[in-house]
C-alpha cells in the first residue's frame, strides 16, 4: 500500500528525512517510532501529500506521489497530533462540513454511522469545544474515516490523553483493523506500538530497523531462559556444557541461559540441573520489551530522547 524509494525532505540545511526506503503492506498496522525531531511527522505529511519531498519517490495506495496527489488524498485519512476542529460547531456539523469537502453523497448517514460507532451520538449537537480531550480525539478520528480511506495516518493519536481516554482510542484503532485498510501509526508509546502493530520501523532521520516487534527483539537479544534455583551451588555454569547453549550467566540465585530453541532444549537443561543436585524452583523466559530494543538501537544510531 505504501512504498518509498529514497524519500528525502530538507528544510534549508536541515535534513528531516533522508533516503527512506520502506514498504508497508495492505491491511497491517505499521508503527513508525522515533524521538522528537526524528522526521516522523514530516514523513506522514509527505505521504499524505501535504508537503512535497525534496527527493526520492513514493507510491501511496498504488498512486504516485507528485503526479497523482489529488487521487492519493481521496484514499488517505489523516489524524494529526493536534487535530484542528471547529470548536463552535457541533460534532455533527464538523463532520458534515468535512464530508462536503470530500464530495460525499450520503454524508448524513455516514456522519451518523461514525458518531454512533465512537459513542458520540448523544452529544452530536454539542459544540466540539465542550468535549473532553478524549472525545475530541474520537471526533477527529471519525473525521479522518468519513470517506472510508484505504490508508489511515495516525500521528500520536493518544498523546496528551489521560490513561482512560488513551485506552479508548487504542481500542478504537484495533477495531479499525481490516484486510483492506492500512494503518500507519506514529507513536511515542512503545507499549502501545508493541500491542497494536504488526510491524514497526525505528526511525531517526534515517531508517534504523524494521520488522515484527518479536522478531526484532529475538534478532537483537536471542531467546533466554531464566532458571530460578534454591541455594544454587558453585560450578553449575561449567557443568552445563551442552553445545546448544550460546551463553550462560549467574544473576543472584538465577541462571540466565541463551538457547537456540527453548521449547526443545529447556527439558534437557532442567534434567541436567536436577541430576547435578540443583533445586529448581521455576523456569521462565526472559522477555525484552520494545522499549529495551528501542533504547539500545537508538543509542547505537546516535539518537537521544
Amino acid at each position: 500500500m505504501i512504498t518509498t524509494d529514497g524519500l528525502t525532505r530538507h528544510f534549508g540545511s536541515l535534513v528531516a528525512v533522508e533516503d527512506l526506503h520502506l514498504e508497508v503492506e495492505k491491511g497491517e498496522i505499521f508503527g513508525f517510532l522515533g524521538p522528537n525531531g526524528a522526521g516522523k511527522t514530516t514523513t506522514v505529511r509527505m505521504l499524505a501529500t501535504l508537503i512535497a519531498p525534496s527527493g526520492g519517490t513514493a507510491t501511496v495506495a498504488g498512486f504516485h506521489l507528485g503526479s497523482q496527489n489529488r487521487t492519493i488524498r481521496q484514499h488517505v485519512g489523516v489524524l494529526t497530533e493536534t487535530p484542528g476542529l471547529y470548536k463552535r460547531l457541533s460534532a455533527r456539523d464538523n463532520l458534515l462540513f468535512f464530508a462536503k469537502l470530500h464530495g460525499m453523497k450520503d454524508s448524513v448517514s455516514q456522519v451518523e454511522h461514525y458518531l454512533r460507532l465512537f459513542e458520540l451520538w448523544e452529544r452530536r449537537d454539542d459544540p466540539a469545544g465542550s468535549y473532553s480531550k478524549g472525545m475530541r480525539q474520537k471526533l477527529a478520528l471519525a473525521r479522518a474515516l468519513l470517506h472510508e480511506p484505504d490508508i489511515l495516518f495516525l500521528d500520536e493519536p493518544t498523546a496528551a490523553l489521560d490513561p482512560e481516554a488513551a485506552k479508548v482510542v487504542r481500542e478504537l484503532i484495533e477495531t479499525l483493523r481490516t484486510k483492506e485498510r492500512t494503518i500507519f501509526l506514529c507513536t511515542h508509546n512503545l507499549d502501545e506500538a508493541d500491542r497494536l502493530c504488526d510491524r514497526v520501523a525505528l526511525f531517526k532521520t534515517r531508517l534504523v530497523a524494521v520488522g515484527k516487534p518479536q522478531e526484532l527483539k529475538e534478532r537483537m537479544y536471542g531467546r533466554c531462559t531464566v532458571v530460578h534455583l534454591a541455594d544454587p551451588g558453585p560450578g553449575l555454569e561449567q557443568a552445563l556444557d551442552f553445545p546448544f547453549i550460546k551463553r550462560i550467566e549467574r544473576v543472584d540465585n538465577k541462571l540466565v541461559i541463551a538457547l537456540s530453541n527453548p521449547e526443545r532444549e529447556n527439558p534437557l537443561v532442567v534434567r541436567r540441573l536436577v541430576e547435578l543436585g540443583a533445586q529448581v524452583q521455576f523456569v521462565n523466559e526472559l522477555r525484552y520489551s520494545l522499549e529495551d530494543l528501542y533504547l539500545d538501537l537508538m543509542e547505537g544510531s546516535g539518537a537521544s530522547n
